[in-house]
């Protein structure tokens, strides 16, 4: 099971590298692929005020510093065509945000790399559109033929369902997207940010984390690949996000549930 976790955006340093030694047992753990996530830029943030992170020179530091330190395999996300070829020397994942998984530029210049490229759906998307973004990536990456789960999981293209828009200021997820989009990619359930309430919170989003437990165990019933957690010890003092992030305290039972979810539908 692909299991992605770790703060929204790069905070402190000591704050970094906490979390990162309190996810070690998924990363000890045999039957998980464990990456650590986390953001050098927010560059879709609610207000101009928001605190976006570290950036994309100092962040990749951090993020070094993180996968020598701990050995972990890491994800971030870039949010233009002059990104991906510095982020993927520190990357293992490149992470299109659901704002621009149809960006042309974007998907091509994280393609050309030899990174994972995870694509989340945007939320104003059905789930079958995403075929033509994972299409994008398998061109660039000289595959020509049918898109489909198999040839995806070969050429390291996956997909990240994170709700979809309904009315303002909230996000539903339809469970049918999940077996839909894995006929022609891996599916990673982003667990968090479905539970986002966008920009309900006047300058910033909220969320209800109270429901991410649900979700994750819908999503293991119906069949996914991995799961995605932003996760922190104190949500309310995170600096993005932390309405609908899970405590750490509370990670390990979750993904038990899951776990057992997952081998009986096995």
């Amino acid at each position: 099971m692909i299991l992605i976790s770790g703060p929204c955006v790069l905070e402190s340093r000591d704050t970094v590298m906490r979390i990162a030694e309190a996810l070690m047992p998924y990363h000890e753990d045999c039957t998980k692929e464990f990456y650590f996530k986390a953001s050098f830029d927010k560059a879709n943030r609610t207000s101009l005020d928001s605190f976006r992170g570290p950036g994309l020179q100092e962040g990749l530091k951090m993020l070094q510093e993180v996968k020598e330190q701990f050995g972990y395999k890491i994800l971030t996300d870039v949010h233009d065509y002059t990104q991906p070829q510095a982020a993927a020397e520190v990357a293992d994942v490149l992470q299109i945000p659901a704002f621009l998984c149809r960006q042309t530029d974007l998907l091509l210049a994280a393609a050309k790399t030899s990174a994972v490229v995870n694509i989340k759906k945007g939320q104003f998307l059905a789930p079958s559109a995403m075929e033509h973004s994972v299409e994008k990536v398998l061109k660039t990456r000289g595959f020509e033929g049918k898109v489909s789960y198999e040839n995806a999981k070969k050429y390291n293209v996956w997909l990240t369902e994170r709700g979809t828009t309904f009315g303002y200021g909230n996000l539903v997820v339809d469970m049918r997207g999940l077996k839909i989009m894995r006929e022609f990619a891996p599916v990673v359930f982003d667990a968090t940010h479905s539970v986002q309430m966008p920009a309900s919170g006047g300058a910033t989003s909220g969320g209800d984390a109270s429901f991410v437990s649900y979700l994750s165990r819908a999503a293991a019933a119906v069949g996914v690949d991995g799961f995605f957690f932003e996760t922190h010890f104190d949500p309310s003092c995170a600096l993005s996000d932390g309405p609908n992030m899970i405590e750490l305290t509370k990670l390990n039972a979750l993904i038990e549930q899951i776990d057992a979810i997952r081998s009986i539908v096995e």
